[in-house]
């Protein structure tokens, strides 16, 4: 057996955050990680840098906004991109790819506020297309992780005040039914699943102090079929990278599964 990590990282611009990024990963080496809201589009994307830190790139970006990426030290497979279920939908928020027989999915789900707006129907319309597709990858029987930033709070103690949340789109009943419902097709929350009395948080707003006050929230999840699930060993959260200068508002989270065989060339 060896130890394989998975991390998902909302970067809030790769560009303006790369110094970061590229410090993480010579410190912490991930096997995998699902980045979001690159903006940038796909030709701007830091290649050079980031595969000479022996990672391969897999990108689905966008101008300004949103923007998905995979990267992985050992190569990846059936690169997908877009989430089905909408041909009109043009925002580059969902990537698929193998890594080591693992499926992974970069997702970056949407905000959805202001909630009496059309974009928290967009934000519910998009759970229910990434429910259809999670039920597609589970039916395959194969070890799978969607990790991303979900813009879900799950539950109160995922947030420092949950009244201080009660009107955003975060923390609706319908939001978070419809994360329960991805959960209930068969997927395990690999954090929560490992600590399911810890209070950590994956995001803290650049606003009113809120990283020194440790007012923070938990959006950033990885969910794991039952195959990944049998073999998840550790999950948690890396605070190291929100306390850095010019550090994004959210933090690396990940995940080590224990897959079968050796390390080999490739590790």
């Amino acid at each position: 057996m060896t130890a394989f990590t998975i991390a998902t990282w909302n970067v809030n611009s790769i560009k303006a955050r790369l110094p970061r990024v590229v410090e993480w990963l010579e410190s912490a080496k991930p096997d995998v990680v699902c980045l979001q809201e690159l903006k940038c589009v796909d030709e701007n994307f830091p290649r050079l840098e980031i595969e000479a830190l022996g990672y391969e790139a897999a990108v689905h970006g966008q101008k300004t906004y949103n923007g998905v990426a995979i990267l992985s030290r050992h190569g990846l497979e059936d690169v997908s991109a877009r989430l089905p279920g909408d041909d009109s939908d043009a925002q580059a928020r969902y990537i698929e790819a193998t890594v080591k027989g693992v499926r992974i999915a970069s997702i970056y789900l949407p905000n959805g506020n202001p909630i009496a707006t059309e974009k928290f129907t967009y934000k519910l319309a998009w759970m229910e297309r990434l429910k259809a597709r999670a039920r597609a990858l589970i039916q395959q029987e194969i070890p799978v992780v969607l990790a991303g930033d979900y813009n879900v709070i799950p539950q109160d103690e995922d947030c420092y005040d949950p009244k201080a949340w009660t009107k955003d789109a975060l923390f609706q009943p319908e939001s978070r039914a419809a994360f329960r419902e991805i959960l209930h097709l068969g997927y395990t929350e690999a954090y929560r699943d490992r600590h399911p009395r810890r209070q950590e948080f994956s995001f803290w707003d650049y606003q009113g102090g809120a990283w020194q006050k440790d007012h923070g929230i938990r959006i950033d999840h990885l969910l794991l079929s039952p195959q990944a699930a049998d073999l998840l060993t550790d999950a948690g959260i890396d605070k190291g990278p929100r306390g850095k200068e010019k550090a994004s508002d959210h933090t690396p989270v990940l995940v080590t599964l224990d897959l079968p065989g050796s390390d080999d060339a490739d590790a």
